[in-house]
């Protein structure tokens, strides 16, 4: 018998057999929406979260990785590769980023992807990893194997977003990225999220 009532994309929705190598992701928000969406942990329905600020646009589609979640582990490993102390997880399921060279025209959709990185972001003294992607069976992006494949351009647009999609004029920057990380590195973070979820929500 089928499903008679929609999943919930964070518990619902399976992470997929071969996490971390290849994994599903929930898109939230693509390059052209002008307003932040962003899951409803409770309803599991999309919310608006907040117009982008000035001209930050996301540069690939942006959501989350099912079934997983940001604390103890997520946060150990950044302090142990970033040499921070103090650091906590930011309590939301592991961020991924998409990249395909199709047009797709909206979010709160499920794709399948290959992790090439990532970049170890740091917001507020929290752990907020940004998992890099490709998409499946995308031509042309899906040449790229690891992080070194892509184009250094792509990199920093994606940076860029990160490190001033949060910033208001007169007031310094929360966002830091401390490393860009390859595919071996995001392997590790997603098997810490995916054990973060586990150990906080598998009962």
């Amino acid at each position: 018998m089928t499903n008679i009532y929609k999943l919930h994309p964070w518990h619902g929705v399976e992470i997929g057999d071969e996490a971390p190598e290849l994994v599903t992701a929930f898109i939230e928000i693509i390059p052209s929406d002008t307003v932040k969406y962003e899951i409803d942990k409770h309803s599991g329905y999309l919310k608006v979260d907040r117009p982008q600020k000035f001209s930050n646009i996301v540069p690939a589609l942006y959501g989350f990785i099912p079934r997983t979640y940001c604390k103890e582990e997520i946060a150990n490993i950044n302090m142990k590769y970033s040499g921070r102390t103090g650091i906590q997880g930011d309590g939301d399921p592991l961020d991924i980023l998409v990249l395909t060279e199709r047009e797709i025209t909206h979010g709160d959709i499920i794709v399948k992807a290959f992790p090439i990185g990532g970049f170890r972001l740091v917001d507020n003294n929290e752990a907020d990893d940004k998992i890099i992607a490709v998409l499946k069976n995308d031509d042309i992006y899906g040449q790229w194997k690891d992080i070194n494949d892509v184009p250094v351009t792509i990199i920093n647009r994606l940076k860029h977003y990160f490190l001033t999609y949060k910033q208001m004029p007169h007031k310094a920057p929360t966002c830091i990225i401390d490393e860009v990380y390859g595919k071996e590195a995001a392997f590790e973070v997603i098997k810490a999220s995916m054990t973060d979820y586990n150990n906080h929500y598998k009962k």
